[in-house]
């Protein structure tokens, strides 16, 4: 079974692109749906005001993906805006629509977050080797440049140079003008100074195209070679003389001579070109020999960063796959609980509940609760070591702990806040609003916690095992491993309430240590 069922939506300038997922408990996922819609939110031009016309078409999008989310009982959507939303002055109301509409929150990610994520999605998805490569992915807004290798980035930048900008700056004729070409050269070789020194230092071998443009780019290329990429183009690989021949037999075409070009998406013939002189740019700028093509974009790239920051909550369901001792656990590792005494102390507390069933007559529902209560008994230890008890109250008491009824929430939180000083009292506050069955329930956890913990009054694990003897009194006998005068004391002064419990007196003996 999936941990969880998520939507990753990136909202290009051009397109929106949404990938639906299921994710593993060790992080791997499969692709259960994708949905891809041509929008052109920067038709206008990028970083002015979007139009309500280009509002609408977005909405109604959006409205398209949330469909499909809905049917594929998606839990989590999660859409990062770019460019032409980001820059828009009114890109707010249309975040702010979106939620209204449809009920999810956009965000607007900075340029250099798009390259982060595009540089996972690349890393996760392509076979790279320990050399370095320049991962250009050119979108309408911007483009993003990384260096990176099998393991490590080296650099990541944002530049305002996308298409759909591009286009829109420069692109006035059709055909387009060979003095249109050296402008928007121009452009690049001023906006790209800062990637000379950074690409002199890394020495990439190779160029991989990542996002629609360059896919388009490959698709073309891969066409014009003869070459069936029908399946992916993942992978797919031509060398700079291959673009450069390609380049010149494109770049003169008018509109209607590109329509016809085999690998061509007649969505993006307005906005190729500046696309196909960015990359002829690169590759002359800095003598790059081989292109490579990834089909994982950002989209995946947000993914890939949901399951990194998941990955503790992961590692949890695979070691705990029910969802109330993941949720515990989730919680004791988060305030660093003190494991091994924690522990321990669970696991004699437990063997007491065992041992005395037929005296407290608690069900295993009960038994469950307590071994919870006892593993989280001392998290109050976070807060402070004075009245730690009462910070561990709170604490469970308030943490949303998941798969659990808000009446067992605060059997275990008592429970922990009673396994030290005071026993359960009328004038504690939050105690005496409990209803009396749920007191009595406390009160009989709370004996053997207490108990419990007063045999490892050393956090040393001294105790390694233990009998109990009811006759006229309760004896506790453990065995030890070193002197047992600690726990014993330890134990002796938490016994009342057991004792209440028991209707006798308590005993602990040492098996070992006479």
């Amino acid at each position: 079974m999936p941990y969880k069922r998520i939507a990753a939506i990136d909202l290009g300038t051009n397109s929106f692109h949404a990938v639906i997922v299921d994710i593993q408990a060790d992080g791997r996922y499969a692709i259960v749906d994708a949905l891809k819609e041509m929008v052109r939110l920067g038709r206008n031009g990028v970083g002015k005001p979007l139009s309500q016309e280009d509002m609408q078409l977005g909405l109604e999008a959006l409205k398209k993906i949330k469909r499909l989310c809905d049917h594929r009982d998606v839990e989590q959507i999660i859409a990062y805006a770019t460019s032409a939303i980001r820059e828009a002055p009114n890109g707010g109301d249309f975040v702010q629509l979106v939620i209204d509409e449809l009920d999810f929150k956009i965000q607007a990610i900075p340029g250099y977050k798009e390259a982060q994520l595009i540089g996972h999605a690349v890393m996760h998805g392509m076979a790279l080797g320990e050399s370095t490569s320049l991962v250009m992915d050119i979108g309408g807004g911007s483009t993003e440049f990384v260096i990176l290798n099998n393991s490590e980035f080296y650099y990541l930048v944002s530049r305002k140079i996308g298409v759909s900008r591009m286009t829109a700056d420069y692109v006035k004729s059709d055909p387009i003008k060979k003095k249109e070409i050296k402008a928007i050269y121009d452009h690049y070789k001023k906006e790209l100074t800062m990637l000379n020194g950074q690409v002199e230092q890394y020495k990439p071998d190779t160029l991989i195209g990542s996002s629609g443009t360059m896919q388009n780019i490959a698709a073309m290329i891969a066409a014009h070679k003869g070459h069936d990429v029908s399946l992916t183009l993942n992978e797919f690989e031509y060398t700079a003389d291959d673009f450069f021949q390609f380049y010149e037999s494109f770049i003169g075409l008018d509109r209607k001579q590109r329509l016809k070009t085999k690998g061509l998406d007649d969505k993006r013939v307005d906005f190729i070109i500046p696309g196909l002189i960015l990359v002829k740019f690169v590759l002359e700028k800095y003598g790059i020999k081989k292109i490579k093509t990834s089909v994982q974009a950002m989209r995946e790239g947000i993914i890939i960063a949901y399951i990194k920051n998941e990955m503790k909550i992961l590692e949890l369901l695979a070691q705990f796959p029910d969802t109330r001792r993941r949720s515990v656990y989730e919680l004791l590792r988060k305030y660093r609980w003190h494991e091994e005494h924690s522990k321990h102390v669970a696991g004699l507390a437990l063997k007491l509940f065992d041992d005395l069933q037929q005296w407290h007559k608690l069900g295993y529902s009960d038994r469950e609760l307590l071994e919870y209560a006892s593993l989280m008994h001392d998290i109050g230890y976070h807060i402070s070591n004075r009245k730690h008890h009462k910070h561990s109250l709170y604490i469970i008491t308030h943490s949303n702990l998941k798969g659990f009824t808000q009446e067992e929430i605060q059997v275990m939180a008592h429970v922990a806040r009673y396994h030290r000083r005071s026993t359960p009292k009328k004038r504690h506050a939050l105690y005496a609003a409990l209803p009396e069955q749920q007191q009595n329930r406390i009160c009989k956890l709370a004996a053997l916690l207490r108990l419990a913990d007063g045999l490892d009054r050393s956090h040393y694990q001294n105790v390694i095992y233990l009998e109990t003897e009811v006759k006229s009194k309760l004896s506790v006998q453990i065995t030890t491993m070193a002197d047992p005068e600690l726990e014993i004391w330890g134990a002796m002064r938490k016994r009342e309430l057991l004792e209440e419990m028991m209707q006798r007196p308590v005993e602990v003996v040492s098996a070992n240590h006479p």
